[in-house]
């Protein structure tokens, strides 16, 4: 038997009215999601990391045109997903 556990179980189970809203599963359950997209949040600001790689490609860009610097592009944005950017 295939179960689902529901946000309505979490809420209905037990006095409710006795309940700490902070001690419940779901709260501990979005404390620990927002520690751990906190650890994962990157540290510099995303105009600040991969110089060497922006540089590259904003001159590639300057001088031969944005479909011309495909590979600069896609490496400026690995160095950013390194960095722990989402682009």
């Amino acid at each position: 038997m295939n179960r689902r556990c529901s946000f309505s179980s979490f809420v209905f189970m037990g006095n409710t009215a006795s309940q700490d809203v902070k001690s419940s599963p779901v709260a501990a359950a979005t404390e620990a999601v927002a520690a751990v997209v906190a650890a994962e949040a990157p540290k510099k600001k995303i105009c600040c990391a991969c110089p060497e790689t922006k540089k590259l490609r904003d001159e590639c860009i300057v001088e031969h045109g944005e479909a011309a610097c495909g590979k600069w592009i896609d490496a400026h944005k690995q160095c950013l997903r390194r960095e722990g950017f989402n682009v």
